[in-house]
């Protein structure tokens, strides 16, 4: 199982990401367990310099953006 965790304070740029990512892990019939970090702190653990951020199975592959549903999608399937 995937371990999908958006990094954000819960603005509306991370509700947007959390929810665009959440349909493409339902549209690949992907297993991700989905955590929303909003504790400062626990964010700084990750090299990122923005919100919001997605960190997949510990890998930041995005920060300070909302990448594509494409984008996602590769990097899911990778």
């Amino acid at each position: 199982m995937m371990n999908v965790k958006i990094l954000g304070s819960g603005c509306a740029n991370c509700q947007r990401l959390e929810a665009l990512t959440k349909k493409v892990i339902d549209e690949l019939g992907v297993e991700a367990q989905i955590d929303h970090v909003r504790d400062y702190a626990e964010i700084m653990k990750y090299p990122i310099l923005s919100t919001p951020a997605l960190v997949i199975n510990e890998k930041v592959v995005a920060s300070g953006r909302i990448p594509s549903e494409n984008e996602i999608k590769g990097w899911l399937n990778s």
